[in-house]
C-alpha cells in the first residue's frame, strides 16, 4: 500500500455538481477523510439518471462519508458547527448567497475552529463581480473558450465541464500549500477559487497569443491550434469507417508519414517543409485523407507503427476502457454500487490502486459521525426524528428499473 500523505486530515465538502466534489476526490485519494456534508434530499448529482447517481457521482464521490443535515435548521447547524470544530479544511461551491444564509462563511467557522483552512469554489473571486454567480459554461463565454469552439457558426460550450474540474484541482494546489505553511495567517487559511479566473488563468496562453499578434501585426489575430496550423496533424478516417488521429508536427514527421505510407507527395520537394505544406494546406490535407481513407485500419496501423508515425485511434466513450493500456493494473478502480459494477480510473501518478469504498448512500454516516461528535443514541435519534439529520431510506433499487 503507497504512503498517503494526508492519512489523518479530515476535509469537509459542502459540493454539488463537480467543483468541490472533484477537489475533495482528489484529496481523497491522497488519504484524506472526506466528510459529504448533504442537504436531506443530497447532491444534485445523486439524482440526474432515471432518478438515481449519474456518472459524476460515482467518479468523484467514492471512498467518501455522506453526513445529511438540514442546515435551516437549528439543530442541523449545531451538528455542523461541531463537525467543523474537529476538521482541518472546509471546502464549497456554494451560492454566495447560500453561504451567508446558512452561516458558514469563514467568519462563521473560525469562532468553532480558528485553524480551520477554508476553500470557496465560487464564480467570481475578489473583483466587481464578486457576488454574481457563474457556472461553466459562465467561465467559458468569458473567457473566450466559447468564441473560439463554434458549431454552425454558434458559440456553443466544450461539453465536459473542465472549468469546473480545473477550478477543483487549482483549490487542491491552494489547500495543500496552505497545509505545507507550518503557521498560515487567517488571511492565507482564507482560499477563494473562482470559475472566471480559473478560465483566465487557462486561456493565459491565448490571451497572450491575440495581444502578442495584435502588436505585431496591428491586428487581433488568434494563433491557430495545432489540427489548423500543421497539415497532416488531425483525425482522418480509415477505408473501413475507423478514424485515426495523426501526430505530423514536423518535417520529419511528415517524411515518415508520407514514405511510410507510400504517398506520391513522398517526392514532392516542394512539401519538404512545413511553410510550404502550409501554403499548400488543401492539397496536402487531401493527400493525408486519400492516403488514410485507401487502407483498413488495421493496414494503417501496421504502416504508421512501422514507419514509426505517432497515431492513435479516436474512440467513442463505450470502448475507451477496453484498450490494454487502461486495462493495465493501477489504472482502474472497481466499484460496487447500487447493484451495478463500474471501473473509475484512478487518480494518476501513483500506480497502486487501494481497495476502495463505493460512493456513500445518503447519510450512510451520519450516525457514525454524531458519535463521533458526543451524541449519544437517545441525541442521534432525536436529530433524525426531527430531521435536523437524515439516515439511508431503504430502497429496492437506486435507478428506475428498465424499460
Amino acid at each position: 500500500m503507497s504512503h498517503k500523505p494526508l492519512t489523518g486530515r479530515r476535509v469537509i465538502e459542502l459540493g454539488t455538481m463537480i467543483a468541490a466534489p472533484f477537489a475533495t476526490h482528489i484529496l481523497s485519494q491522497l488519504g484524506a477523510e472526506i466528510v459529504k456534508v448533504e442537504p436531506l434530499t443530497g447532491d444534485t448529482t445523486r439524482a440526474l439518471v432515471r432518478g438515481g447517481p449519474s456518472g459524476t457521482f460515482i467518479a468523484y464521490n467514492h471512498g467518501k462519508k455522506s453526513l445529511a443535515i438540514d442546515l435551516t435548521s437549528a439543530e442541523g447547524r449545531e451538528v455542523f458547527h461541531k463537525l467543523a470544530a474537529t476538521a482541518d479544511v472546509v471546502i464549497h461551491n456554494l451560492s454566495p448567497a447560500a453561504t451567508q444564509k446558512l452561516g458558514i462563511t469563514a467568519e462563521d467557522l473560525a469562532k468553532d475552529n480558528p485553524n480551520l483552512i477554508y476553500c470557496h469554489i465560487r464564480g467570481y473571486s475578489e473583483g466587481p463581480q464578486h457576488d454574481d454567480l457563474a457556472t461553466n459554461p459562465v467561465a467559458e463565454a468569458a473567457t473566450g473558450v466559447m468564441d473560439d469552439n463554434r458549431i454552425d457558426g454558434r458559440p456553443s460550450r466544450l461539453g465536459p465541464s473542465y472549468h469546473d474540474q480545473f477550478a477543483g484541482a487549482y483549490a487542491v494546489i491552494r489547500v495543500l500549500s496552505t497545509l505545507l505553511n507550518p503557521a498560515p495567517t487567517a488571511e492565507e487559511r482564507y482560499i477563494e477559487i473562482g470559475l472566471y479566473e480559473t478560465g483566465l488563468h487557462i486561456a493565459s496562453r491565448d490571451l497572450a497569443g491575440v495581444q502578442l499578434k495584435t502588436q505585431l501585426l496591428g491586428r487581433p489575430e488568434k494563433e491557430a491550434g495545432g489540427e489548423f496550423a500543421m497539415p497532416g496533424y488531425g483525425a482522418y478516417q480509415t477505408e473501413d469507417g475507423r478514424w485515426i488521429y495523426l501526430l505530423v508536427l514536423t518535417d520529419a514527421h511528415w517524411r515518415k508519414l508520407s514514405q511510410g505510407l507510400s504517398m506520391p507527395e513522398a517526392d514532392d520537394k516542394d512539401l519538404v517543409g512545413l511553410r510550404e505544406r502550409k501554403k499548400q494546406r488543401e492539397r496536402v490535407e487531401a493527400a493525408v485523407r486519400r492516403a488514410i481513407g485507401g487502407l483498413t485500419f488495421e493496414v494503417a496501423v501496421e504502416k504508421l507503427k512501422k514507419a514509426g508515425v505517432g497515431y492513435t485511434e479516436v474512440l467513442p466513450l463505450e470502448r475507451v476502457l477496453e484498450a490494454p493500456q487502461a486495462r493495465h493494473p493501477g489504472k482502474l478502480r472497481s466499484l460496487e454500487f447500487g447493484g451495478l459494477a463500474f471501473d473509475v480510473p484512478e487518480f494518476p501518478g501513483d500506480g497502486t490502486v487501494d481497495a476502495g469504498e463505493a460512493p456513500p448512500y445518503l447519510g450512510q454516516h451520519t450516525v457514525e459521525i454524531l458519535s463521533q461528535l458526543g451524541f449519544d443514541e437517545r441525541a442521534c435519534a432525536h436529530l433524525v426524528e426531527t430531521h435536523a439529520v437524515s439516515v439511508p431510506e431503504e430502497r429496492d433499487h437506486v435507478w428506475a428499473p428498465k424499460r
